[in-house]
């Protein structure tokens, strides 16, 4: 798997995926055309399909121009055919999508909208998740799902710890500094803070993370920690309940 990653909208980042053996191209969400055209572009690449991960706006823009030029096969969540009408294959749970040789399993990943998917490779040893785990954060949580985002993110957690994970937004200082507020004795935290800090003062991503780098930074994976729980006073508490309380913690920070 060929993959190259992009800076589009205010802070978002695109992804276009390509199958060498094959030339087949997939772009992660279309957040927006224009970085998609420049990014095919750059690589030489040629559209072959979109895979969406949720209804949002910032990700889907770019789907009806993009398809509409390149003829791409559009593949999206079963949950959210009402936002990204006309695509050519509905995915839900359990499913399998192809990008010429290379193949997903698709993991529903509800939390952040009910509709979220991600598209986890595992011979490539690679996830996109859109906007439901960030580096050393995740997703905003919408209509009360607390318990559904916690199920999501404790699924992804248990992918083997050198996966790639590629997300939707540019958000790992803001992150980062919450998570000292709740973690501050975490010395794999105040390490990726310091190399969050530098990358961002020279403009470079801090995308893609890993499984195991999150686990151990990340305070949202920690919801299950005897020692996060003592912090938060939520000693013998549920998990989920205590990934509530963090969440709506970073809502507040």
């Amino acid at each position: 798997m060929r993959i190259h990653q992009f800076a589009c909208r205010d802070d978002n980042f695109g992804v276009l995926i390509q199958d060498p053996a094959t030339g087949a191209c997939a772009s992660i969400d279309a957040p927006d055309e224009q970085a998609v055209r420049r990014a095919l572009a750059q690589t030489g690449w040629t559209l072959s399909h979109i895979l969406v991960t949720h209804k949002h706006f910032d990700h889907i823009e770019g789907i009806a121009p993009l398809k509409q030029d390149f003829k791409c096969v559009v593949i999206a969540p079963a949950k959210a055919r009402e936002q990204v009408p006309g695509a050519e294959r509905y995915v839900s749970e359990g499913e399998r999508v192809e990008v010429g040789g290379l193949v997903a399993d698709v993991f529903e990943t509800p939390g952040h909208c009910a509709d979220h998917v991600s598209y986890h490779f595992a011979a490539q040893k690679t996830a996109f998740v859109g906007d439901v785990l960030f580096a050393l954060g995740c997703g905003r949580v919408f209509d009360d799902a607390y318990d559904a985002m916690w199920h999501s993110l404790s699924r992804l957690a248990a992918l083997p710890d050198e996966t790639a994970v590629y997300f939707g937004h540019e958000y790992t200082l803001a992150n980062a500094k919450f998570a000292l507020s709740v973690d501050p004795e975490n010395v794999a935290l105040k390490a990726r803070f310091a190399e969050a800090v530098e990358a961002r003062a020279r403009s470079a991503a801090t995308c893609p993370t890993t499984i195991g780098r999150e686990k151990a930074a990340n305070p949202f994976l920690q919801a299950g920690n005897p020692a996060m729980k003592a912090r938060l006073g939520m000693a013998g508490q549920a998990d989920a309940t205590v990934f509530r309380e963090l969440r709506e913690r970073k809502n507040r920070f």
